[in-house]
């Protein structure tokens, strides 16, 4: 079941807060993207719906193995895109992350699959390693 754009923010920040601090509550999430606490649950009501998410007794929240390989593929999008703006464009980091964020959502597999092997042929993967760094540490604790 396809999931809209605000759906796939949330579950890369799902992601990327799980890799930081290894459980996620709905706290953490509206602290992250600045949003309300009930924007936040209902958002990730729609994600339980369908099949992405589960929320445990504690409130921790979880995604299933859906979910991940969503988020996954969601922020390999954002990494790649960042970096290639990044290489190609000659673009701050700033710029490249933002609209790389707006661009995730739309980028065909043709598309990525173009832009990653640009980077590995000339040589720029490890800005992809810089890309990810940043966003592992910039979730808020």
């Amino acid at each position: 079941m396809p999931i809209r754009e605000s759906g796939e923010d949330y579950l890369e920040t799902i992601y990327l807060i799980k890799k930081k601090k290894g459980n996620v509550k709905s706290v953490d999430i509206a602290d992250a993207l600045h949003y309300s606490r009930p924007s936040v649950s209902r958002a990730v009501g729609i994600l339980k719906t369908k099949g992405l998410v589960t929320m445990g007794k504690g409130g921790e929240i979880d995604m299933t193995p859906e979910g991940a390989k969503q988020a996954k593929k969601i922020f390999d999008k954002h990494v790649n895109l960042t970096a290639f703006f990044m290489a190609t464009l000659g673009l701050d980091f700033k710029t490249a992350e933002s609209d790389a964020c707006k661009m995730e959502h739309t980028v065909s597999t043709k598309t990525l699959n173009a832009v990653k092997k640009y980077l590995k042929d000339h040589k720029k993967e490890s800005l992809k390693k810089e890309v990810t760094e940043y966003h592992t540490v910039q979730i808020p604790q």
